[in-house]
């Protein structure tokens, strides 16, 4: 039966690519579909960086690795961006390790079908993953509708907000209903500036800087100096400074919500 169901979970997926629909795990066709075991990527549409006409996309191994993790630990995903549909998908963002995972229909569908913010209903999901890769800087960070969903999943979900190298981007502006950051007072890390090529054409377009940004929401931004998994687990925030803290970052959400689990349940404080 476990198996009949997967298949089937994989053909409406095809049917929903070809015919140009938009899909959305399905929890009676996914047997990992149940809204206490989701989890939420947030990914970027955007094709370029800012007005200029340099390329930039999704980093698809941090799709992968985190993909892999949460399957594993029982999660289903479903992926949500700015406009919804397809995402670029560079093939300077596609490591040797997981090109092959450009034929795996079960991630390439939804990154193709992604949903548009209106589509998700935030009370489903037991946690949001924001994605790196360089267009993770645009159209993100300052879009309320997946603001909302954010804060839907940490406030009234008692839920978890995770990150990856650029992917931090995307939460600097989340605010509690009182008005504070999401982000002050808590231990943050991203892609810092630091590590950048600010020479280049491309740093030139950002609209904001990773670590200055979170400092001056209050955070209490740390990177280190490689290219070394980096992570920061502070409360119900996990964050990953880099390509390699992918797959720690959503062992770290895993292990969290784990916790949650075998906890009794008790009210949420609005601002942990």
């Amino acid at each position: 039966m476990l198996t009949s169901r997967y298949l089937l979970s994989l053909l409406l997926l095809l049917f929903c690519n070809l015919t140009g629909g938009v899909c959305l795990a399905d929890a009676s066709a996914d047997p990992r579909g149940t809204d206490q075991q989701r989890v939420l990527f947030i990914v970027s549409s955007s094709k370029v960086h800012g007005t200029s006409s340099l390329p930039a996309s999704v980093s698809f191994g941090e799709v992968v690795h985190a993909w892999d993790t949460f399957h594993a630990a029982g999660y289903a995903v479903d992926f949500v961006s700015p406009d919804g549909g397809a995402v670029p998908i560079l093939d300077a963002y596609v490591g040797d390790e997981v090109k092959a995972r450009l034929e795996d229909p079960r991630i390439m569908t939804r990154l193709r079908n992604t949903a548009t913010p209106a589509q998700i209903d935030p009370a489903r999901y037991r946690a949001v993953y924001y994605v790196g890769g360089s267009n993770a800087m645009y159209g993100v960070p300052d879009n309320t509708a997946l603001q909302r969903i954010a804060m839907h999943v940490y406030e009234r979900n008692g839920g978890v907000v995770s990150a990856v190298c650029h992917g931090t981007a995307g939460i600097v502006n989340l605010t509690f209903a009182s008005g504070q950051n999401l982000l002050a007072g808590k231990r943050i890390t991203g892609f810092p500036e630091q590590h950048e090529q600010q020479d280049a054409a491309y740093f030139q377009q950002f609209p904001f800087l990773m670590g200055q940004t979170v400092k001056a929401r209050g955070g209490l931004f740390s990177a280190i100096d490689s290219e070394a998994p980096y992570i920061q687990t502070d409360g119900r925030v996990v964050t990953g400074q880099n390509y390699a803290s992918a797959k720690p970052v959503a062992e770290a959400v895993v292990k969290v919500l784990r916790i949650q689990a075998a906890q009794p349940q008790k009210p949420v404080a609005a601002n942990n």
